[in-house]
């Protein structure tokens, strides 16, 4: 399973590439620069997980795979503008990103914060065009599930509270708190794209908001253990900056032997959630092993 999930991560990645491709044109004219600084931040060698996910969940009901593909699209872009913002001086101050120099590094600081800002934007846009989906009501569900993800009771508001916990301790409770929104909020939206979608049960999105919780979770702490374990050539940035900014994680406070085991029951935890949908869901259980076991 391993290897099909690595063939459809490269898969999702053409797919999206292609239709960020001629969104992504770069004009004529002295705005040329932030496009250039979008692009570099966009078509970089990511993972394309929270693309992929969108994919997987919209399979399950048969959405149309044009109409994914844009949802797909559009939180990528989300995922990308806060790699920008994320990796600027004012925040964790990182120089590479998935192995490039990042891009206030590769243009200037005032640049990768408009990329970020444009790049953000441009998701609603991909959202709203009727191209995306030809309900209106399922595209006004879209953006609001994703403002709310990405926004303060998000993303946002979970690199607010990452941001703070280097002055203060934070509780077991309060870094799940914290990592649902920064991290387990966009991937939350993308499992549940495909229902939004395809207008499905109350049971369908409960089921899927429960594997994207834990998915998320999990993620999180593989995430924490590759900056206490990994190389800076696995990684492709920085590692060891967790403990010597003395952010909070869970492998921080439950140390890397339960922090593991944490993950893993997680993980497991996930898959229970899909038992509904029988094979249709082999490649987001593949995503939950994936979380656990991946060294980039």
């Amino acid at each position: 399973m391993e290897a099909a999930l690595k063939q459809a991560l490269s898969a999702t990645s053409v797919a999206v590439e292609k239709v960020l491709d001629p969104i992504l044109r770069v004009p004529d004219g002295p705005e040329a620069k932030v496009y250039e600084a979008m692009r570099h931040a966009v078509f970089n060698g990511g993972k394309r997980l929270r693309p992929l996910l969108v994919l997987a969940s919209a399979e399950l009901f048969g959405v149309e795979r044009s109409c994914a593909l844009r949802v797909a699209a559009a939180i990528e872009c989300v995922h990308c503008y806060s790699l920008v913002h994320d990796d600027l001086p004012a925040m964790d101050d990182d120089d590479l990103r998935r192995g490039k120099p990042t891009v206030h590094v590769a243009f200037d600081e005032a640049t990768a914060i408009l990329a970020g800002d444009a790049l953000l934007t441009i998701a609603f846009e991909i959202l709203s065009d009727e191209k995306t989906h030809p309900d209106p009501r399922v595209r006004v569900e879209l953006v609001k599930a994703l403002s709310k993800a990405a926004g303060a009771a998000g993303m946002v508001g979970g690199q607010m509270i990452d941001l703070s916990a280097e002055d203060h301790d934070l509780s077991e409770h309060d870094v799940f708190r914290l990592q649902n929104m920064k991290t387990g909020a966009l991937i939350s939206f993308a499992s549940e794209a495909g229902a939004i979608m395809a207008r499905a049960s109350k049971q369908a999105h409960a089921s899927l908001q429960g594997y994207a919780r834990d998915v998320g979770l999990a993620f999180q702490i593989a995430d924490d253990l590759l900056d206490v374990e990994g190389t800076e050539e696995e990684v492709g940035k920085a590692v060891g900056k967790d403990e010597g900014a003395g952010k909070a994680t869970l492998v921080g406070i439950l140390g890397i032997e339960r922090a593991r085991q944490q993950a893993q029951i997680l993980a497991d935890q996930a898959i229970d959630h899909l038992s509904d949908f029988d094979d249709k869901a082999l490649l987001l259980r593949a995503v939950a092993h994936f979380a656990i076991n991946r060294r980039t």
